[in-house]
């Protein structure tokens, strides 16, 4: 047995409000959407990870979601612009990356980060 895929859930009464998040400023795909649920994410192989973590690096908070990308300057960019709050960063860290921290709008706290 392996696994495959680990889907991360966030229970919400407002599935509609990750459109501008996920979609429209991530760039994420709409990979499936019933109304009571909308999955988001991109049609490529990807890694399977969970982290467990006591802190979030530096003594901040441990983030819900880590989103790696590709062009940090551009997704920083793209959060400001979508009026998005920018927690912590940009900021370039010892173990190799350049990070920010970001609320999605269910108030989930998100690291997005590019290795350098």
């Amino acid at each position: 047995m392996k696994v495959k895929r680990i889907v991360v859930n966030i229970e919400t009464q407002h599935v509609a409000a990750a459109k501008l998040f996920y979609e429209d400023v991530l760039g994420l795909d709409v990979l499936m959407d019933h109304g009571w649920i909308a999955t988001y994410g991109l049609d490529e192989q990807q890694q399977v990870q969970i982290s467990f973590a006591s802190q979030g690096g530096n003594d901040t908070l441990v983030p819900h979601l880590s989103v790696e990308v590709d062009d940090l300057d551009s997704a920083l960019e793209r959060i400001i612009n979508a009026g998005f709050p920018v927690e912590y960063g940009p900021v370039n860290e010892a173990w190799g990356v350049k990070r920010f921290y970001t609320r999605d709008p269910f108030g989930k706290l998100i690291n997005i980060l590019q290795h350098l």
